[in-house]
């Protein structure tokens, strides 16, 4: 979530692409480890380590036929 310059809108809306914490433009409201790997911003490092080893599961998984 970003507040516009006035503070009276929305002006867009950001989350952590990993856990969808909402992040704000504003320091005393953001998360306070906020981290930017990869082009875009995370909540913090443990977001970004998580979900690299999650893409390290799903590539290590069994594959299961349907």
């Amino acid at each position: 979530m970003k507040f516009a310059p006035n503070r009276l809108y929305v002006e867009s809306y950001a989350k952590c692409p990993n856990c969808g914490i909402l992040l704000y433009e504003n320091p005393a409201n953001e998360a306070p480890e906020t981290v930017r790997a990869n082009g875009r911003t995370y909540c913090s490092a443990w977001c970004v380590t998580w979900e690299a080893e999650r893409e390290e599961r799903r590539r290590e998984a069994p594959e299961t036929k349907s």
